[in-house]
C-alpha cells in the first residue's frame, strides 16, 4: 500500500514521507526518526490521542507512559518517552528490534537518566543475587514479585491474626464445604416446614416421578445436572440433617460427606444429625471467618500497596526502559503512522485490531473492542463501511465483550441480527459472537450492481407474503361473519317463519362501473402505445434490443453502482476509532484493493460430485422446448407490436390499396346553385 517516498523538511529535520492507504503520511524508520519526534508537526501524526484500555499491547506500558493518568496517551507523551529514551539509550537503533532486555553497554552513563537505570539495576541484581550485565523485564518482574512475599511475611509477622480461625489450618476447606451445601441445606428445612404446615403438599415437594422418568431411559450418569436440581433429601415433619449420607441426593453425597468430615464431626461429636438451629451456628461460624479473612486481606493489600509504590521509585527507571525497548516502536507505528494496519504480513496486525470473526463462510479481519456503543451509533456510520457489530461471551475466561468486525469482501445475503459466528481473540480464545447490529453500506461495486434487483425482489416477496396473510384473515373473518350473521337470522325470524328484517339487495350502478370499465381502457391503451414504440424501436435495427436491455439495466443499476463506487473510495475506519476515544488525526482510508485483503470468502475446489440429494433437472428436450416457446412468445409480441405479423401485412395492404383507388377516381361534380341561369347551345345544323 505504500507508494513512492520522498523527502521533505519539517522544523530542520530531514524526514521521509511515503502514501500509505491512499494518504500521505511520515515515516518512522529509523532510531534518528524517533529521536526526533519532537520536531514532528502534530498536524503530521495519524494520531493525537489513543486509549489505554483495550488495545493489543501491555497496558502497564501504555500506563508508564500515561504521565498525567488521565486514562489517554497524547501526542506530547510520546514525546516525553522519546526524549527520555534518547538521554538514556546510546543507540536509539536498539527500540526497532522489540526486545524485552537490555544491557548496560546500551545505557548511558554520562546522562543523569541513564545513572538511575544503571543504579536500579544493581539493586534488583543484587538482591536476585545475580551477576550479568543484562537484564530482562522477567527479572523485574520476580524482583517485584519477591518483594510482595517479602512486604506480605512482614505485615503478618508485625500484625498477629486477633481471630482465630474456627476450623484451623482446615478452615478454607470447610468454609469451600459449607458454601457448596448452603443453598441446598437450607431449602431442605424450608421443605420440611412447609410440609408440617400442610401434609397434603408432600408430593408437590418431593421429587417428581415423572420427572425421572424422563430421563431413566438413558445413562443416568450423564444427567449429573438435572439430579443434583432435586431436593438434598427427602422432607420430613421432623426437620432433621442425618450425618448418615445414605438418605441424601446422589448427586451430592460426595460434597456431604467432605462437610460431614470438616465440619459436622468437629462441631457435634457424637451426634448423629443436626437441626436447622445447629445448622445456622455452623453458617454464622464460616460467614465470620470469610469477613475476617476479607478484612484482613484489605488491610493487607492496602499496606504492602503502600510499601510497593514508596519502593517503585527506585526500580521505575529499569522497568520503565524495558517496557519501552520492548512496545515503543510497535506503538510508533501505531500511533505516528498506521504501519502494522496497512502491512498484510502475519502477525503485523495492528494494536486496536482484537482478532478475527468467522461467519457466513468468511474471516473478517478488521474486526475492533467496542467500549461505548452510544457513541458507535453516533459516529460508526460515517465510517461508510458495512459493519457488523456483535456480543461475544466466552465460559472458558467467563467474559463478555462487544467487537463491530467490518465486512469489506462477498455478499451479505445471509447476515442477520441474530446470527451466531465464532470470534478467536489475539491469543487464540475463542469466543461465541452473535450479531446485534449491522450498518448497511455498499461492500463492492459488483455487490451494488444486484443490489436494486435484490431489494426488489425482497420487496415482492414481502408484498406477497403479507397479501397472503391478509386474504387468509379476510377470509376468516368473512366466514365467521356469516356464520354470526346466520345465526342471528335464524334467532331474528317471527312465530310465523318469516324474517324480521327484510335486506334488500343493493341496486347495480352501471354509472360506477362504466367508468372503471373507461378507465382500464385508457391505461391499457397507453400500455399499448408504449410497447408498440418500443417494438417499433426493436425491429428498427437488430442491435436496438441490445441498446434498450442496457439502458434498463443502466438505469437500475446505475445509481447504486454510482454511489456504491463514491462511498468505496472514501471508507475509513477514523469514525470507528474515534467512537473508542481516539483521536484521529487524519484518514485512514479502506480502498477495495485494500479492503479485499481484510476479509477472505472461503473457496472450494472444482470438483465433480454425485448428490445423491441434488434437485432433479428437467430434461434437454423439455428446456430446449421451454425456452423456444419463450423466444417464440417474445418474437410474436415484437412481430405483432411492429405489425408485422402475415394477417396484419394482408390488411395494411388492403388498406393501402382502397386508399389508392379513391385517389384516382373522378371527383364528382357539384350541383350549380338554384339561381343560375342555364342557357342551352342549339345544335349546328
Amino acid at each position: 500500500m505504500a507508494k513512492s517516498k520522498k523527502a521533505g523538511k519539517a522544523q530542520g529535520y530531514d524526514w521521509k514521507f511515503s502514501v500509505v492507504g491512499g494518504v500521505t503520511r511520515v515515516n518512522i524508520e529509523t532510531g534518528e526518526d524517533i529521536a526526533h519526534l519532537d520536531e514532528l508537526d502534530q498536524k503530521l501524526w495519524t494520531v493525537l490521542s489513543c486509549p489505554v484500555k483495550g488495545l493489543e499491547l501491555d497496558e502497564r506500558t501504555l500506563s508508564l507512559m500515561d504521565t498525567d493518568h488521565d486514562g489517554r496517551i497524547r501526542a506530547h507523551e510520546v514525546v516525553v518517552a522519546s526524549q527520555w529514551l534518547r538521554n538514556v539509550l546510546k543507540n536509539m537503533d536498539y527500540l526497532l528490534e522489540g526486545h524485552d532486555s537490555v544491557s548496560m553497554s546500551e545505557v548511558q552513563e554520562a546522562t543523569d537518566e541513564g545513572k538511575t537505570v544503571i543504579d536500579s539495576t544493581k539493586l534488583i541484581m543484587d538482591k536476585l543475587g545475580l551477576d550479568k550485565d543484562t537484564i530482562t523485564l522477567a527479572d523485574v518482574d520476580q524482583y517485584i514479585a519477591d518483594y510482595e512475599e517479602k512486604c506480605k511475611a512482614e505485615y503478618v509477622a508485625q500484625n498477629p491474626e486477633p481471630f482465630t480461625p474456627p476450623y484451623g489450618d482446615a478452615s478454607d476447606d470447610a468454609e469451600a464445604a459449607v458454601n457448596a451445601l448452603r443453598a441446598k441445606v437450607s431449602d431442605y428445612f424450608m421443605r420440611c416446614k412447609l410440609l408440617k404446615f400442610d401434609d397434603a403438599a408432600a408430593e408437590a415437594l418431593d421429587v417428581q416421578v415423572e420427572k425421572i422418568a424422563a430421563i431413566s431411559d438413558g445413562n443416568l450418569v450423564d444427567n449429573v445436572e438435572e439430579i443434583a436440581a432435586y431436593p438434598l433429601m427427602r422432607p420430613s415433619t421432623e426437620p432433621l440433617l442425618p450425618f448418615d449420607g445414605a438418605a441424601i441426593n446422589p448427586a451430592w453425597q460426595a460434597d456431604y460427606a467432605k462437610l460431614k468430615t470438616l465440619v459436622f464431626d468437629v462441631d457435634f461429636p457424637g451426634k448423629d444429625s443436626i437441626n436447622e438451629a445447629d445448622w445456622q451456628t455452623v453458617v454464622s461460624k464460616i460467614d465470620a471467618y470469610t469477613e475476617w479473612k476479607a478484612a484482613g486481606e484489605t488491610a493487607m493489600n492496602e499496606a504492602i500497596a503502600a510499601q510497593i509504590e514508596e519502593h517503585a521509585a527506585a526500580i521505575e527507571p529499569v522497568n520503565k526502559l524495558l517496557h519501552y525497548c520492548r512496545d515503543f516502536f510497535k506503538l510508533l507505528k501505531n500511533y505516528v503512522v498506521f504501519k502494522d494496519f496497512y502491512n498484510r504480513e502475519p502477525g503485523t496486525d495492528a494494536v486496536f485490531q482484537a482478532g478475527r470473526l468467522y461467519i457466513d463462510q468468511r474471516c473478517c479481519e478488521l474486526c475492533v473492542r467496542v467500549s461505548d456503543m452510544g457513541k458507535q451509533a453516533a459516529m460508526a456510520p460515517a465510517s461508510g463501511m458495512y459493519l457488523i457489530y456483535c456480543t461475544c461471551t466466552s465460559k472458558v475466561k467467563e467474559g463478555k465483550m462487544d467487537i463491530v468486525a467490518a465486512l469489506t469482501c462477498g455478499d451479505v445475503d445471509n447476515l442477520s441480527e441474530g446470527k451466531n459466528g465464532i470470534f478467536y481473540d489475539r491469543d487464540g480464545n475463542d469466543w461465541d459472537a452473535t450479531i446485534t447490529k449491522i450498518i448497511d453500506n455498499p461492500i463492492s461495486v459488483r455487490q451494488a450492481f444486484w443490489r436494486p434487483y435484490r431489494k426488489f425482489g425482497k420487496w415482492v416477496s414481502d408484498k406477497i407474503n403479507k397479501s397472503a396473510s391478509d386474504k387468509e384473515s379476510k377470509q376468516f373473518d368473512q366466514m365467521t361473519a356469516k356464520a354470526d350473521t346466520a345465526s342471528s337470522d335464524l334467532s331474528a325470524k317471527a312465530a310465523d317463519g318469516t324474517p324480521l328484517v327484510d335486506k334488500k339487495a343493493q341496486p347495480f350502478d352501471i354509472a360506477k362501473f362504466a367508468g372503471i370499465f373507461a378507465a382500464i381502457g385508457l391505461a391499457l391503451g397507453a400500455i399499448g402505445a408504449a410497447l408498440a414504440m418500443v417494438g417499433t424501436f426493436i425491429a428498427a435495427k437488430w442491435y436496438n434490443i441490445i441498446l434498450l436491455l442496457a439502458a434498463v439495466v443502466l438505469f437500475i443499476s446505475g445509481p447504486s453502482m454510482l454511489l456504491a463506487w463514491l462511498k468505496l473510495r472514501k471508507r475509513n475506519i477514523g469514525p470507528i476509532l474515534n467512537a473508542n476515544g481516539w483521536a484521529v488525526n487524519s484518514k485512514v482510508l479502506v480502498n477495495t484493493a485494500f479492503g479485499s485483503t481484510l476479509t477472505s470468502v472461503a473457496k472450494f475446489p472444482k470438483m465433480v460430485a454425485n448428490d445423491p440429494f441434488a434437485e432433479k433437472k428437467a430434461p434437454l428436450w423439455r428446456r430446449i422446448l421451454c425456452w423456444l416457446l419463450v423466444l417464440a412468445l417474445i418474437a410474436f409480441g415484437v412481430l405483432y407490436f411492429t405489425k408485422n405479423l402475415p394477417w396484419q401485412k394482408k390488411a395494411a395492404a388492403e388498406a393501402a390499396a382502397a386508399e389508392v383507388v379513391d385517389t384516382m377516381a373522378p371527383a364528382a361534380e357539384e350541383p350549380l346553385p338554384a339561381d343560375t341561369l342555364v342557357v342551352e347551345e342549339a345544335p349546328a345544323e
